[in-house]
C-alpha cells in the first residue's frame, strides 16, 4: 500500500488552501468534527480495504494496492 498526493500540483494547491481556511477540516464538508479532519475518517476506512485503490473524495490523496 502506497499512499501519495495527487499528481495535479493545483488541485493540491486549492485543497491545502482549503484546509488551512477551514483549520485542517475537509474543505469538502461542512460538518466539521473529528470524523471530517484531514486525513478524514472516510478515507482511513478506505485504506483499510486491501482491495481500495483510488482518491480521497476531496481528490488530495491517492491510495495505490
Amino acid at each position: 500500500m502506497k499512499i501519495t498526493l495527487n499528481p495535479d500540483k493545483e488541485t493540491v494547491k486549492l485543497i491545502k488552501e482549503g484546509l488551512e481556511r477551514t483549520g485542517g477540516y475537509c474543505p469538502c464538508l461542512r460538518i466539521k468534527n473529528e470524523d471530517t479532519k484531514c486525513m478524514c475518517k472516510q478515507f482511513r476506512e478506505q485504506i483499510k480495504d486491501p482491495e481500495f485503490e483510488g482518491f480521497c473524495h476531496c481528490m488530495l490523496y491517492y491510495k495505490q494496492k
